[in-house]
């Protein structure tokens, strides 16, 4: 595990070097970072091969264009966080629950915004926490809004373990509440992720009209009855809305809008 470590950081060092370099020969990277050129020969061929370099006919290395594909998503995540966190500030303050923002990583859902609530009870997130998604109202709607042949793919490879008294862990009943929260738009969950805790949940969308994000209000069970759960919905509904017009959002009904 050291020495794995020690290549990965030393692979980092390389790419680096085109921080300020556009186009490296193998020696030319090799005198940079002081290493052995066979060292550097060994590491280049495997950042080549899963897209990190690109090597041309002259034999020069520049970064890949993986790098604009995570570099585009970085920088939508960081445009959509700083979109996003007035109107979840304004909807913390007419709800008094906390509110968070959720982006699909892989197979979880990874928290990448969040806004405290003032009451004394509260449930607290941390970002950068990660979650399935099929647990939970947030971490669901990205998963309800995926393709269907996505979404089919990770329900038939995905062991629904209980996280939460509420986790649902039965596939066909899961699929039944996925196709509601698409028909709906919204998704509500109960001591899924953790007991006595409760949360509402509505996608986000861009301007291709693709899936985005999840923004959720969250908090304890008992300020999440029945009576009370209209308006938050409507609430979270129209905040996602907001945030998804100033990303560009066309305006497509949730049910005829896929991520891909």
């Amino acid at each position: 595990m050291q020495h794995k470590n020690k290549t990965i950081v030393k692979s980092i060092e390389l790419l680096k070097l085109f921080l300020t370099h556009d186009r490296l020969t193998l020696q030319e990277m090799a005198q940079l970072s002081n290493m052995p050129k066979t060292s550097v020969h060994r590491m280049i061929g495997s950042l080549e091969e899963i897209g990190f370099l690109t090597k041309d006919d002259e034999g020069k290395y520049s970064l890949g264009l993986l790098f604009l594909q995570f570099g585009q998503l970085v920088a939508e995540r960081l445009q959509i966080r700083q979109l996003a966190l007035p109107v979840m500030t304004r909807l913390r303050d007419e709800m008094g629950e906390a509110v968070n923002l959720i982006v699909r990583d892989g197979n979880e859902a990874i928290y990448i915004e969040k806004v405290d609530t003032h009451q004394p009870v509260r449930v607290y997130t941390a970002i950068g926490r990660r979650a399935p998604m099929y647990a939970g109202a947030c971490p669901r709607i990205l998963l309800a809004f995926l393709p269907e042949v996505e979404r089919e793919q990770y329900l038939k490879n995905i062991e629904l373990k209980p996280i939460g008294s509420g986790t649902i862990t039965d596939p066909d009943r899961l699929r039944a509440v996925l196709s509601e929260s698409r028909k709906t738009g919204y998704s509500i969950s109960h001591s899924e992720l953790h007991d006595d805790t409760s949360a509402v949940a509505a996608p986000i969308f861009n301007h291709r009209g693709q899936l985005e994000a999840g923004l959720s209000v969250v908090g304890p069970g008992t300020r999440f009855q029945a009576d009370r759960l209209p308006l938050l919905i409507e609430k979270v509904q129209d905040a996602a809305r907001e945030i998804s017009r100033q990303l560009g959002w066309p305006g497509l009904p949730p049910q005829n809008v896929n991520r891909g």
